[in-house]
């Protein structure tokens, strides 16, 4: 690990001017996903800025009946939040079958959100990568891709999006607040905070230098049967191979479906969600229409189809 400078910022907005002042430059909470990376040398920060005591960590009701949850709130205090629980179980779920226990009691909101792919060429630094090296190649291409992207991928680079709270937050439609340097404020639908890779696959996200997460705003609760099926190499501590975050409402006949382990970002298409009454089929085939699979992970078609089909039924959607 190369040396680096770290301090602990005084309010949010001192925070995000520290941080925008140069691209080295890093927020840091929880730090279970930034430390590896810098062990491993995939970033090389030269400088930290500490957000825990920030006034971040609250869970508040908002006055249409959602909830904020502060960018700082630990995984494991909004998993067990009873409001969280009753009215979002979705989440809840989805923040379960994350990680290990002990790193959820570290993890926070807003890394959740933003942390890297789990790719293996981008953790092994001796190979070519577009994500850690821009211009360098993709290994995972002509390498093994076994558990990497089927849909939204491009040339330049096949990883997915490792997390299982932000499949659950893309169904439920969730927001993102943020603060800018200069102190303005904006909100960004979760649907347009990652990026798909194009030609650019080291820009991950929407988000610029020194633009603080400050929250993220969940709708005023939206019922229905809230399941989260996540299929893995082993019963814990995975990644997904795929995922499935579903909000199925039997008696109308409708469902939201958002799914992890197929693409760079929490993959949702509302058009495939139109097509519930024709059943998981159907639904896969519209969501998956331009999927690129290679020779190793084509399998993840039939798997989402199957997982999906299960996922219904459980949620009492029968065709």
């Amino acid at each position: 690990m190369k040396p680096f400078n770290y301090e602990r910022a005084s309010d949010p907005r001192a925070a995000a001017n520290i941080v925008s002042a140069s691209p080295s430059r890093r927020f840091i909470a929880g730090g279970t996903n930034l430390l590896d990376l810098m062990k491993h040398e995939i970033e090389a920060p030269d400088h930290l800025v500490d957000i825990n005591r920030l006034p971040l960590d609250q869970i508040d009701v908002l006055p249409d009946g959602g909830l904020r949850i502060g960018a700082t709130v630990r995984n494991t205090d909004l998993m067990a939040d009873q409001r969280v629980r009753e009215h979002y179980p979705v989440l809840a779920r989805a923040l379960a079958a994350g990680a290990s226990g002990q790193l959820r009691n570290r993890a926070t909101t807003a890394g959740n959100l933003l942390q890297r792919t789990r790719c293996p060429y981008f953790y092994d630094t001796n190979q070519p990568c577009n994500k850690r090296v821009p211009g360098s190649g993709c290994s995972a291409a002509e390498g093994f891709s076994r558990n990497l992207g089927v849909v939204g991928t491009s040339e330049a680079c096949i990883a997915t999006h490792p997390s299982d709270m932000a499949v659950a937050l893309r169904t439920l439609d969730a927001v993102v607040e943020t603060l800018m340097p200069d102190g303005s404020e904006r909100q960004i639908p979760i649907v347009d905070l990652h990026r798909l890779p194009g030609d650019t696959p080291h820009i991950e996200t929407t988000l610029e230098q020194g633009e603080l997460v400050k929250s993220v705003r969940l709708p005023k609760p939206i019922g229905g049967t809230q399941l989260y099926r996540k299929v893995r190499d082993r019963a814990s501590y995975a990644f997904a191979t795929v995922s499935i975050a579903a909000i199925v409402h039997p008696a109308d006949r409708t469902v939201r479906v958002a799914f992890g382990g197929l693409a760079p970002k929490p993959w949702r298409v509302e058009s495939a969600e139109k097509l519930a009454d024709s059943g998981a089929k159907a639904i896969s085939e519209r969501l998956l229409a331009d999927a690129r699979p290679t020779s190793d992970n084509a399998y993840k078609l039939r798997l989402t189809e199957r997982t999906l089909a299960s996922v219904l039924e459980q949620g009492g959607m029968r065709t």
